[in-house]
């Protein structure tokens, strides 16, 4: 079964850098439209940006300039740097995997395999 697992959250400062990593096994990174989404505590899990087959991108408004989305096929990989941290990323990213079809990349519900989640904290 696919399974997918993240790693390389931490503590970090406002203004300073991260980047998660979401390793795949059981489908490649390549072979489905993949996405990062982060929860807060006592808040409904937030879409950050997918990426498609193809290479396309879509981010959040909340994150674009900041965030990058990357995928390295040979380690079949996906990654999320993010830059200039603020006080408000801080939240448990995951990485998803398989949209269906037809559903809207900005929805958990539209993504069949989750993983387990890296949190991320920013002080200020």
């Amino acid at each position: 079964q696919v399974q997918l697992l993240e790693s390389g959250g931490g503590m970090v400062q406002a203004g300073g850098s991260l980047r998660l990593s979401c390793a795949a096994t059981g489908r490649t990174v390549s072979s489905s439209t993949m996405a990062w989404f982060r929860q807060a505590p006592g808040k409904e899990r937030e879409f950050v940006v997918a990426l498609w087959i193809g290479g396309d991108t879509n981010y959040a408004n909340s994150v674009k300039g900041r965030f990058t989305i990357s995928r390295d096929n040979a380690k079949n990989t996906l990654y999320l740097q993010m830059n200039s941290l603020k006080p408000e990323d801080m939240a448990t990213y995951y990485c998803a995997s398989y949209l269906r079809s037809g559903r809207s990349a900005t929805l958990p519900s539209s993504y069949t395999y989750w993983g387990q989640g890296t949190q991320v904290t920013v002080s200020s």
